[in-house]
């Protein structure tokens, strides 16, 4: 485990004192943008001194039925409610655990699976989802809370007179559950440290003050939406605005509406949201939208390919982006959230030898190169350290190995899981290299080239064929250039095993509003396999074409290959017919 310390040093402060600090501002905290049941959206806005009353308030109603160090389940919508939540729980001195109101049955499982894990003792929600938190709470496996609670009915008046109690740097402020793993669900015990310094380096990384203001969609139970979206405004002193991720989907322009209409933006998104954005920009919004005041748009959370970037510059850029704003960065729960950043300017790109990649080492080819493979950079690290390592040795440069991380900012293991967190946060070098131990393993892989990090993929992920790796975000670009019925950003691969030989699969949704023949998919399916073979030297074991919507993404938006690989294997994506899908 990583040493804590039982102080905060080096300036800084917790969030609750950062939140104390401007509880005299009447200037406004956050504002949120509600699509439900307006389609130009209504804004509804709360105040520093406001939020910091109601934050009180709550607290106070906490220390009535819980005791410190307990755990308190956030079931909110995405609304203001869920910041005074997030915030009333910290000054409470109780564990916060950030997830969701149960409104999206796709995530059903992973909100029992954590309930399940932190067995809180008190679930905070808002007024206009206590029936469906009270149905969930009487049918389902999930421990019975001492109480709900809607937090837009608690009495403000209880603030009168609360004075929180000042956290221990070591002491748990909550608990991030990671997406993705079709494992027992892992809660990251994130400190008042922990976070305090994350958000730091992101202000360090991006340059954040309090003339900009924090703006964007992502959730709040994911670590970048509620580092982005809810803590760093408090720390920065600057203002947010929010809406929610269904009202992204529904029309990605309100995200790029958002940022457009505030000064010095700084906004976050995995890379599909800014290729679903470009894709989906109406002349008319172009016509309306000036993206000039955005700063910094950080690009994370999943593989950021170069033709996302290009495409999204080529869309936005007219409307006044500045291709410096684009910042694809690096990061992961297991160590709050931020770990590395690009520095302003055009991200840098480089194209490799993609076989020499998958035997370990980056190695540069021009750009037409029949092997060339496109990475782009996670820039440089902020404030802590990062070894890329192999076997308990730390790798030369352009040398791939799996990523580790050390500081302040790595979480405290994982919620009641000595064996997983010994596993995954005390990753031990034995080349010499100090600290010996105490390193998180991130399970991903990357290189250090040209003196910035760039990720190559994840361990769990690697294909490996004949004794050559082979990373799938790499084959997925190439099957979804190999023809345009194939949805983008919405396939996955994964290896199986079949007649003794381990080979890849893939699994495809094909585009909306598409009426495909039997003829359409077996020709789909035969450019798909020739690409594959011509820029991979594979051959697929099987290409299955299934309809919108059925290749999973775990609650972040990265693709859900594990969970895809299980539908397939339990025969409910389709047929294994080439090209074909029921």
């Amino acid at each position: 485990m990583v040493v804590r310390d039982t102080d905060f040093r080096d300036g800084f402060e917790p969030l609750t004192a950062a939140l104390a600090r401007l509880a005299s501002s009447g200037e406004t905290a956050f504002t949120f943008v509600d699509y439900s049941e307006d389609r130009d959206g209504a804004a509804e806005s709360i105040s520093w001194s406001e939020l910091d009353r109601r934050a009180r308030a709550l607290a106070a109603r906490l220390a009535e039925v819980t005791n410190p160090g307990e755990r308190v389940a956030i079931l909110c919508p995405q609304n203001l409610d869920y910041v005074v939540s997030f915030y009333g729980s910290l000054y409470a001195g109780v564990i916060s655990v950030p997830l969701f109101a149960p409104e999206v049955a796709s995530h059903g499982e992973r909100l029992v699976g954590a309930l399940a894990d932190s067995d809180p003792e008190v679930w905070l929600t808002s007024s206009s989802a206590m029936g469906a938190i009270r149905e969930l709470r009487d049918k389902h496996p999930v421990p019975r809370p001492k109480q709900l609670l809607a937090v837009d009915t608690v009495d403000s008046s209880l603030a009168d007179g609360f004075e929180p109690v000042p956290p221990a740097a070591d002491q748990p402020a909550y608990l991030q559950y990671t997406s993705g793993s079709t494992r027992r669900p892992a809660g990251a015990v994130i400190t008042h440290d922990a976070v305090a310094v994350n958000v730091h380096q992101v202000i360090t990384g991006f340059g954040v003050d309090e003339s900009f203001t924090c703006a964007g969609w992502l959730p709040f139970f994911h670590d970048m939406g509620l580092i982005s979206l809810v803590c760093l405004p408090v720390a920065a002193g600057c203002p947010g605005v929010f809406t929610t991720p269904f009202a992204f989907t529904r029309r990605p322009a309100r995200w790029l509406r958002i940022i457009g209409s505030h000064p010095n933006v700084i906004t976050a998104a995995p890379n599909f949201a800014f290729e679903y954005a470009a894709v989906k920009l109406s002349d008319q919004d172009k016509q309306t939208l000036d993206l000039s005041g955005v700063r910094v748009a950080i690009n994370g959370s999943e593989p950021v390919r170069a033709g996302t970037i290009d495409f999204f510059q080529e869309v936005a850029g007219p409307l006044g982006f500045a291709p410096a704003a684009h910042r694809p960065s690096y990061g992961l729960a297991e160590a709050t959230v931020f770990v590395s950043t690009t520095p302003p300017g055009a991200p840098l790109v480089v194209t490799v030898d993609r076989e020499k990649l998958g035997a370990g080492e980056a190695v540069d080819v021009p750009a037409d190169d029949d092997k060339a493979l496109d990475l782009v950079s996670a820039g440089h690290v902020v404030g802590q350290q990062v070894k890329i390592v192999a076997d308990g040795a730390v790798r030369p440069d352009s040398h791939v190995g799996e990523i580790w991380i050390n500081g302040r900012n790595v979480a405290d293991g994982y919620w009641r899981q000595p064996e997983r967190s010994a596993e995954t946060f005390d990753g031990r070098l034995t080349d010499g290299t100090e600290p010996a131990g105490g390193w998180l393993r991130t399970g991903d892989l990357g290189v250090v080239h040209h003196g910035e990090l760039f990720i190559t993929g994840r361990l769990k992920d690697l294909i490996i064929i004949d004794g050559k790796n082979h990373y799938p975000q790499d084959i997925e670009a190439t099957v979804q250039e190999a023809h345009p019925a194939i949805r983008r950003d919405r396939l996955a691969v994964f290896p199986i095993e079949r007649d003794g030989k381990e080979g890849p699969v893939v699994v495809a949704d094909h585009d909306r509003g598409l009426d495909l023949t039997d003829e359409d998919r077996a020709e789909i399916g035969r450019q798909v396999r020739a690409a594959v073979a011509r820029h991979h030297d594979l051959r697929l074991l099987d290409f299955v074409l299934v309809p919108p919507g059925t290749v999973l993404r775990t609650s972040s938006g990265k693709i859900a290959r594990a969970a895809t690989r299980k539908l397939y294997l339990d025969h409910t994506t389709g047929t294994t017919k080439e090209g074909s899908a029921q």
